[in-house]
């Protein structure tokens, strides 16, 4: 954390083929070793099947996905007196987003299929029917911050 000056957020540009800025930051998620033309060709095609397959504008389809698959809350350690406790807390929208998109995109790598963009076509499909891995990833922060909500008066 520098002392001097505030870190500027300059942005992201929006996505070139569907002019949305969440679908860039997807690519940027995806995208290994900087091979972001790499990474682009995968979504895009993803999202070319997801039209195949959904028979609806794959930009509505993905972002009713990411939509899915946003955690609400989740739990963080915090030590009071010698004891480790699992505390619920909200998540703001920003990190709400990164783990829905993380979530999707380590589950997409995780099955078994074809080429990358085969599998996170599958894995958009899934969360946008409310199954699949990161919709069960979800559902199990969802059920911890639930079984602790004992522990919310520990929140900081």
């Amino acid at each position: 954390m520098g002392r001097k000056k505030k870190t500027v957020d300059r942005g992201i540009l929006p996505d070139p083929k569907y002019n949305s800025v969440v679908v860039s930051k997807f690519v940027n998620r995806m995208m290994w070793e900087g091979k972001r033309s790499v990474a682009l060709g995968i979504v895009h095609e993803a999202m070319e099947a997801l039209q195949a397959k959904a028979d609806k504008e794959p930009l509505e389809v993905f972002l009713k996905a990411i939509d899915n698959i946003k955690p609400l809350i989740e739990v963080k350690s915090r030590r009071v007196g010698g004891a480790t406790y699992q505390v619920p807390v909200e998540i703001r929208e920003s990190r709400r987003e990164a783990l829905g998109m993380r979530w999707i995109i380590r589950a997409a790598r995780a099955r078994s299929g074809r080429g990358m963009w085969e599998r996170l076509a599958a894995e958009l499909l899934d969360a946008y029917n409310n199954t699949g891995t990161a919709f069960k990833k979800r559902e199990e922060v969802h059920k911890a911050a639930e079984a602790n909500k004992a522990f919310a008066h520990y929140r900081w």
